[in-house]
Order: structure tokens, then sequence, then C-alpha cells
């Protein structure tokens, strides 16, 4: 997999997912970044050092910039950068992020470790037909645990990508996660994961599992 000179990531994007952990809903974009050594793909799995306490899946509509974007206004410009989709599992060290928000610390530690963005392969953006109306969900050992739609996300994808825009450049190949919803939770040691996003023409799914 291509590496991207950095992963965009959106907290709190969706309303139910931050209530559910207990945090203010967000009038701004909430931005963080893993760095391109956090991703990894399917085939992969899920690992993480269980010293560090619970790790929990979020499920997220996840996009590749194939045209640079620099402090753009335009949300017609910003969408027209956006080569591929797919879906991809921002993992959290929940413990830990809990640990270092108490102590008014960096997320990092929690969200940008080594294997914590997994994707699943690109597919061509002629598969999306509104990007205001994409769902998508996530499976874990065949029980549905995640559903999303864009249509809930507080801050729509053109907006967000204009934002990101404003603080730092969006290079081509960079990834973007637009944010997960409610129903987060932690993993286990053999767990097999689904995520399937519906397309135009069909269904795309991915699979993977945790070690």
């Amino acid at each position: 997999m291509q590496r991207p000179s950095k992963i965009v990531c959106v907290g709190r994007s969706y309303a139910a997912h931050a209530k559910e952990l207990g945090n203010a809903v967000p009038t701004v974009p909430v931005l963080f970044i893993k760095p391109p050594s956090s991703l990894v793909t399917l085939k992969d799995g899920i690992q993480w050092n269980t010293n560090l306490g619970s790790c929990h899946h979020e499920c997220e509509l996840t996009l590749r910039i194939d045209k640079k974007l620099s402090k753009e206004t335009d949300p017609t410009v910003a969408l027209q950068a956006i080569g591929a989709v797919t879906l991809g599992l921002d993992l959290t060290l929940r413990d830990l992020q809990a640990e270092l928000k108490g102590k008014g610390q960096p997320w990092e530690r929690a969200k940008a470790f080594d294997g914590s963005c997994v994707l699943g392969e690109w597919i061509n953006i002629s598969e999306v037909n509104e990007w205001d109306n994409i769902s998508y969900e996530l499976l874990i050992n065949d029980e549905v645990r995640q559903q999303g739609n864009t249509s809930l996300l507080l801050f729509p994808i053109a907006e967000m990508l204009c934002d990101m825009s404003q603080a730092f450049t969006l290079e081509e190949g960079d990834v973007v996660m637009t944010g997960t919803p409610e129903g987060v939770a932690a993993l286990k040691s053999g767990d097999q994961i689904k995520m399937v996003l519906q397309g135009k023409q069909q269904a795309f799914t991915w699979n993977t599992f945790v070690k």
C-alpha cells in the first residue's frame, strides 16, 4: 500500500458518537493526524500492546486525496480532489486515551501507534452516489456493531476538506478519515471484523481479524 505523507482524522464528527463517550459536540471539526507508520493492510490483522489497556474499533468512511489542496474555500474544488474511497478502522487505545485526556496531554500514544490505521482496498469514486448519503456498517463476529451514513455528519465532507486545508496542505496520496458513528467498543483476540460500504452498483466488503 502506498504510504501517504499523513493521515488526517476527524474526531467527534457524529453527534451520537461524541455523546456516547461523554464528549461535547464540536462546532468546528476536531482534527488530529496519524503518521504513515500507523498504516497497515487488512491482511496484517489487528494487534496492540495489551499492557496499555483496551483497543476500540472505530469504523470510518475514508478518502484518498489525488489532487493537492491548500487553503481551499470552494466545496466543489475540494470534492474534486478525492480520487478514491474505502472503509478504515481508526483504532483507539481507549484506556490510555482517557488517561492522557485526564492529564491534559495529547492523544498520539492512543491514536497514532503502529498499526492504528487499518484500511481496505481503494474503490473508485464512480461508486459514490452522493457524498452526503453514503452508508456503511461494521460487523464483529457477524453482529452489526456500527452503522454510519454521511448524511449524519456534523460537517459535510466538502466542508471538512476545506477546513483541513486551511490548517495544512493535503498532498496527493494523503488519507482522510471522516469520523466514526456510535457503537464503538473494545476488541478481543479472535474477533472477526467485516466492513461493508454500500456503493452505487454493489456493496463492497472488507474483512480482517484480531490476532
